[in-house]
Protein backbone atom coordinates (compact mmCIF):
# COMPACT_ATOMS: atom_id res chain seq x y z
CA UNK A 1 0.00 0.00 0.00
CA UNK A 2 1.05 3.48 -0.79
CA UNK A 3 2.52 5.58 1.94
CA UNK A 4 -0.41 8.37 2.55
CA UNK A 5 0.89 11.89 2.01
CA UNK A 6 2.21 13.43 5.16
CA UNK A 7 2.29 17.49 6.51
CA UNK A 8 4.78 18.40 9.98
CA UNK A 9 2.56 20.37 11.88
CA UNK A 10 3.26 21.95 15.67
CA UNK A 11 3.53 20.05 18.36
CA UNK A 12 4.07 22.39 21.45
CA UNK A 13 1.58 24.93 22.55
CA UNK A 14 4.14 27.60 21.14
CA UNK A 15 7.09 26.98 18.81
CA UNK A 16 9.70 29.51 18.69
CA UNK A 17 11.23 30.16 15.28
CA UNK A 18 15.17 30.60 15.83
CA UNK A 19 17.70 32.04 13.13
CA UNK A 20 19.84 29.35 13.61
CA UNK A 21 20.42 25.53 15.15
CA UNK A 22 23.22 27.17 17.31
CA UNK A 23 21.06 30.50 18.50
CA UNK A 24 19.11 29.06 21.93
CA UNK A 25 21.49 29.85 25.07
CA UNK A 26 21.25 27.62 27.91
CA UNK A 27 18.78 29.52 29.52
CA UNK A 28 16.57 28.84 26.43
CA UNK A 29 16.99 25.49 27.13
CA UNK A 30 13.29 25.03 28.58
CA UNK A 31 11.59 26.71 25.35
CA UNK A 32 13.27 24.02 22.97
CA UNK A 33 11.53 20.73 24.37
CA UNK A 34 8.48 18.66 24.38
CA UNK A 35 6.53 19.11 26.78
CA UNK A 36 8.09 22.78 26.88
CA UNK A 37 8.22 24.83 29.69
CA UNK A 38 6.98 29.05 27.94
CA UNK A 39 6.51 30.08 31.53
CA UNK A 40 9.82 28.88 33.27
CA UNK A 41 11.55 30.36 30.01
CA UNK A 42 9.71 33.65 30.05
CA UNK A 43 9.98 33.95 33.75
CA UNK A 44 13.83 33.25 34.40
CA UNK A 45 14.97 35.52 31.57
CA UNK A 46 16.17 39.05 32.32
CA UNK A 47 15.22 42.07 31.04
CA UNK A 48 19.05 42.23 29.24
CA UNK A 49 18.32 38.38 28.51
CA UNK A 50 15.39 39.15 26.88
CA UNK A 51 16.56 42.08 24.49
CA UNK A 52 19.77 39.75 23.34
CA UNK A 53 16.98 37.79 21.48
CA UNK A 54 16.79 41.10 19.14
CA UNK A 55 20.20 42.78 19.31
CA UNK A 56 21.97 39.23 18.68
CA UNK A 57 19.49 38.07 16.16
CA UNK A 58 18.66 35.13 17.91
CA UNK A 59 14.76 34.51 17.01
CA UNK A 60 13.10 35.02 14.26
CA UNK A 61 8.89 34.55 14.88
CA UNK A 62 6.60 31.94 16.48
CA UNK A 63 4.86 28.99 15.49
CA UNK A 64 1.16 28.34 17.52
CA UNK A 65 -0.03 24.42 18.51
CA UNK A 66 -1.37 22.81 14.94
CA UNK A 67 0.40 25.86 12.54
CA UNK A 68 1.37 23.66 9.29
CA UNK A 69 5.36 24.15 8.12
CA UNK A 70 7.49 23.02 5.60
CA UNK A 71 10.40 21.34 6.22
CA UNK A 72 13.09 21.87 3.99
CA UNK A 73 15.81 20.00 6.27
CA UNK A 74 16.75 18.36 8.78
CA UNK A 75 20.07 19.07 10.49
CA UNK A 76 20.76 16.86 13.79
CA UNK A 77 17.80 17.59 15.84
CA UNK A 78 16.54 20.46 14.16
CA UNK A 79 14.60 21.39 11.35
CA UNK A 80 14.26 24.50 8.66
CA UNK A 81 11.11 24.98 8.32
CA UNK A 82 8.92 27.68 5.94
CA UNK A 83 5.77 29.22 8.05
CA UNK A 84 3.37 29.05 5.24
CA UNK A 85 0.56 31.22 7.19
CA UNK A 86 3.01 33.99 7.63
CA UNK A 87 4.26 36.28 4.39
CA UNK A 88 7.91 37.13 4.38
CA UNK A 89 9.82 38.82 1.92
CA UNK A 90 12.43 36.37 3.29
CA UNK A 91 10.99 33.47 1.43
CA UNK A 92 8.27 33.70 -1.44
CA UNK A 93 6.39 30.48 0.56
CA UNK A 94 6.29 32.13 3.91
CA UNK A 95 8.85 33.04 6.99
CA UNK A 96 11.89 31.15 7.37
CA UNK A 97 14.10 29.51 10.33
CA UNK A 98 14.80 26.59 12.47
CA UNK A 99 12.87 24.85 14.99
CA UNK A 100 13.26 21.65 17.25
CA UNK A 101 12.64 18.58 15.26
CA UNK A 102 10.84 17.54 18.83
CA UNK A 103 8.94 20.46 18.58
CA UNK A 104 7.42 19.04 15.31
CA UNK A 105 4.98 16.37 14.45
CA UNK A 106 4.33 14.64 10.84
CA UNK A 107 0.77 13.94 10.74
CA UNK A 108 -1.86 12.57 7.23
CA UNK A 109 -2.85 14.96 5.27
CA UNK A 110 -6.11 13.18 5.01
CA UNK A 111 -6.29 13.64 9.39
CA UNK A 112 -5.52 17.06 9.28
CA UNK A 113 -7.46 18.50 6.01
CA UNK A 114 -11.24 18.87 7.10
CA UNK A 115 -14.40 20.71 6.26
CA UNK A 116 -13.84 22.89 9.23
CA UNK A 117 -11.80 24.39 11.95
CA UNK A 118 -12.05 25.00 15.45
CA UNK A 119 -10.51 28.64 16.17
CA UNK A 120 -9.68 29.75 19.79
CA UNK A 121 -11.11 33.57 20.80
CA UNK A 122 -10.32 33.58 23.81
CA UNK A 123 -6.88 34.50 25.50
CA UNK A 124 -6.28 30.89 26.17
CA UNK A 125 -8.17 27.64 26.15
CA UNK A 126 -7.55 24.39 27.36
CA UNK A 127 -7.29 21.03 25.14
CA UNK A 128 -8.43 18.02 26.64
CA UNK A 129 -8.38 14.50 26.12
CA UNK A 130 -10.84 12.29 25.60
CA UNK A 131 -11.12 11.37 29.23
CA UNK A 132 -11.81 15.02 29.63
CA UNK A 133 -8.40 15.68 31.31
CA UNK A 134 -6.38 19.30 30.39
CA UNK A 135 -3.65 18.34 28.06
CA UNK A 136 -2.64 21.61 27.15
CA UNK A 137 -2.83 25.61 27.67
CA UNK A 138 -3.29 26.80 24.29
CA UNK A 139 -3.28 30.57 22.92
CA UNK A 140 -5.52 33.01 21.28
CA UNK A 141 -5.71 31.97 17.58
CA UNK A 142 -4.45 28.16 17.71
CA UNK A 143 -6.68 25.83 15.45
CA UNK A 144 -7.20 22.64 14.92
CA UNK A 145 -9.22 20.88 12.41
CA UNK A 146 -12.64 19.68 13.74
CA UNK A 147 -13.53 15.85 13.50
CA UNK A 148 -16.98 16.14 15.32
CA UNK A 149 -19.32 18.72 16.90
CA UNK A 150 -20.99 17.84 20.10
CA UNK A 151 -23.72 19.45 22.63
CA UNK A 152 -20.82 21.03 24.83
CA UNK A 153 -17.80 19.71 23.54
CA UNK A 154 -15.83 19.83 19.94
CA UNK A 155 -13.39 16.64 18.92
CA UNK A 156 -10.83 18.15 16.98
CA UNK A 157 -7.65 16.44 15.37
CA UNK A 158 -4.43 17.08 17.58
CA UNK A 159 -0.99 16.22 16.39
CA UNK A 160 -0.79 13.61 18.60
CA UNK A 161 -4.63 12.15 18.03
CA UNK A 162 -8.36 13.17 18.72
CA UNK A 163 -8.82 16.01 21.37
CA UNK A 164 -11.55 18.49 22.60
CA UNK A 165 -11.92 21.95 22.83
CA UNK A 166 -14.91 23.37 25.09
CA UNK A 167 -17.40 24.62 22.90
CA UNK A 168 -17.75 27.77 24.65
CA UNK A 169 -13.65 28.58 23.99
CA UNK A 170 -13.63 28.20 20.04
CA UNK A 171 -15.72 29.11 16.86
CA UNK A 172 -15.96 27.15 14.44
CA UNK A 173 -15.20 28.17 10.55
CA UNK A 174 -14.66 26.19 7.06
CA UNK A 175 -10.63 27.86 6.87
CA UNK A 176 -8.55 30.21 8.63
CA UNK A 177 -9.20 32.34 5.50
CA UNK A 178 -12.88 32.04 5.76
CA UNK A 179 -12.83 33.77 9.30
CA UNK A 180 -15.72 36.68 9.12
CA UNK A 181 -13.65 40.19 7.96
CA UNK A 182 -14.00 43.05 10.71
CA UNK A 183 -13.64 46.27 10.60
CA UNK A 184 -10.64 48.97 11.84
CA UNK A 185 -12.63 49.04 15.16
CA UNK A 186 -13.12 45.25 15.45
CA UNK A 187 -9.16 45.02 14.84
CA UNK A 188 -8.52 47.33 17.64
CA UNK A 189 -11.37 45.86 20.25
CA UNK A 190 -9.51 42.56 19.77
CA UNK A 191 -6.55 44.56 20.72
CA UNK A 192 -7.88 45.91 23.87
CA UNK A 193 -7.87 42.44 25.80
CA UNK A 194 -4.23 42.50 25.59
CA UNK A 195 -3.56 45.89 27.40
CA UNK A 196 -0.67 44.92 29.83
CA UNK A 197 0.75 41.98 27.88
CA UNK A 198 4.54 41.91 27.92
CA UNK A 199 6.12 42.49 24.65
CA UNK A 200 8.19 39.17 23.77
CA UNK A 201 10.47 39.61 20.84
CA UNK A 202 9.45 37.46 17.84
CA UNK A 203 6.24 36.66 19.87
CA UNK A 204 3.34 35.49 18.20
CA UNK A 205 1.26 34.09 21.23
CA UNK A 206 -0.96 35.31 23.93
CA UNK A 207 2.02 34.83 26.11
CA UNK A 208 4.04 37.86 24.23
CA UNK A 209 3.58 39.49 21.06
CA UNK A 210 6.21 41.96 19.89
CA UNK A 211 4.83 44.60 17.66
CA UNK A 212 4.44 43.43 14.35
CA UNK A 213 3.27 40.34 15.92
CA UNK A 214 0.13 41.75 17.86
CA UNK A 215 -0.54 43.78 14.63
CA UNK A 216 -0.65 40.49 12.52
CA UNK A 217 -2.54 38.68 15.20
CA UNK A 218 -4.96 41.46 15.97
CA UNK A 219 -5.68 41.47 11.72
CA UNK A 220 -5.82 37.59 11.66
CA UNK A 221 -8.35 37.03 14.27
CA UNK A 222 -10.40 39.59 11.95
CA UNK A 223 -10.21 37.54 8.66
CA UNK A 224 -7.47 39.22 6.99
CA UNK A 225 -3.37 37.61 6.42
CA UNK A 226 -0.95 40.06 6.31
CA UNK A 227 3.02 40.23 6.31
CA UNK A 228 4.64 38.81 9.45
CA UNK A 229 7.23 41.53 9.92
CA UNK A 230 6.58 45.60 10.22
CA UNK A 231 8.79 46.20 6.97
CA UNK A 232 7.05 44.60 5.12
CA UNK A 233 3.69 45.44 6.29
CA UNK A 234 4.86 49.24 5.43
CA UNK A 235 5.04 47.85 1.81
CA UNK A 236 1.43 45.62 1.62
CA UNK A 237 -1.89 47.11 1.58
CA UNK A 238 -3.60 50.52 0.88
CA UNK A 239 -1.25 53.66 1.32
CA UNK A 240 -2.84 55.98 3.52
CA UNK A 241 -1.81 59.68 3.88
CA UNK A 242 -0.77 60.54 7.45
CA UNK A 243 -3.39 63.16 7.50
CA UNK A 244 -5.86 60.79 7.28
CA UNK A 245 -5.84 58.12 9.67
CA UNK A 246 -8.85 56.14 10.24
CA UNK A 247 -9.17 53.48 13.41
CA UNK A 248 -7.30 50.24 12.61
CA UNK A 249 -4.77 51.81 10.42
CA UNK A 250 -1.08 50.56 10.84
CA UNK A 251 1.05 53.27 11.20
CA UNK A 252 4.41 53.43 11.21
CA UNK A 253 7.81 54.47 12.33
CA UNK A 254 11.64 54.95 11.30
CA UNK A 255 14.60 55.92 12.92
CA UNK A 256 16.05 59.36 12.00
CA UNK A 257 12.85 61.31 12.57
CA UNK A 258 10.79 59.30 10.25
CA UNK A 259 13.54 59.29 7.74
CA UNK A 260 15.77 56.47 8.72
CA UNK A 261 14.34 52.16 8.70
CA UNK A 262 11.65 51.36 9.82
CA UNK A 263 11.81 50.16 13.59
CA UNK A 264 8.07 49.67 14.91
CA UNK A 265 4.54 49.27 13.97
CA UNK A 266 1.12 50.41 15.81
CA UNK A 267 -2.35 50.38 15.47
CA UNK A 268 -3.77 53.74 14.80
CA UNK A 269 -6.42 53.97 17.90
CA UNK A 270 -8.32 57.05 17.13
CA UNK A 271 -8.18 60.31 18.73
CA UNK A 272 -4.38 60.75 18.39
CA UNK A 273 -4.01 57.41 20.02
CA UNK A 274 -2.16 53.83 18.76
CA UNK A 275 -2.53 50.75 20.91
CA UNK A 276 0.62 49.01 20.40
CA UNK A 277 3.34 46.39 21.81
CA UNK A 278 6.10 48.73 22.31
CA UNK A 279 9.78 47.02 23.33
CA UNK A 280 11.23 44.47 26.20
CA UNK A 281 10.23 45.56 29.68
CA UNK A 282 7.16 47.04 28.47
CA UNK A 283 3.54 45.60 28.17
CA UNK A 284 0.67 46.30 25.20
CA UNK A 285 -0.77 49.99 26.05
CA UNK A 286 -2.75 53.02 24.43
CA UNK A 287 -0.38 56.03 23.76
CA UNK A 288 -0.96 59.44 22.90
CA UNK A 289 1.26 60.21 19.87
CA UNK A 290 1.41 63.43 20.61
CA UNK A 291 4.53 64.84 22.63
CA UNK A 292 5.85 60.84 22.02
CA UNK A 293 8.89 60.55 20.06
CA UNK A 294 6.46 58.53 18.39
CA UNK A 295 5.22 61.39 16.64
CA UNK A 296 8.73 62.59 15.08
CA UNK A 297 9.12 59.35 13.89
CA UNK A 298 5.89 58.41 12.21
CA UNK A 299 6.36 57.68 8.62
CA UNK A 300 3.69 55.50 6.73
CA UNK A 301 0.43 54.37 7.59
CA UNK A 302 -1.52 51.13 5.70
CA UNK A 303 -4.85 49.91 5.89
CA UNK A 304 -5.72 46.48 5.48
CA UNK A 305 -9.54 45.97 6.85
CA UNK A 306 -12.75 46.62 4.65
CA UNK A 307 -14.65 48.83 5.81
CA UNK A 308 -18.53 48.21 6.63
CA UNK A 309 -19.49 49.11 3.47
CA UNK A 310 -17.09 47.67 1.61
CA UNK A 311 -17.35 44.34 3.39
Amino acid sequence: MPKQPTTYVVDVPVATIWTEPESPREIDHPGTLNPMDLDTWYDQMSKEERLALAQENLVQSQLLYGEEVIVDEVKNSWAKVIAIKQPSKKDPRGYPGWVPMIQLKEVSIGDWYREKIALIEKKTAILYDLEDKPLLNLSYLTYLPVIEEKAEDIVVQAPQGEAIFKKADVSIHDAIRKVPNGDGKSIVKVGEQFLGLDYFWGGMSAFGYDCSGFAYNMHKVNGYEIPRDATDQAKDGEEVPLDQLETGDLIFFAYEEGKGNIHHVGIYYGDGKMIHSPSTGKGIEIIELAGTKYETELCAARRYYQSAGDA
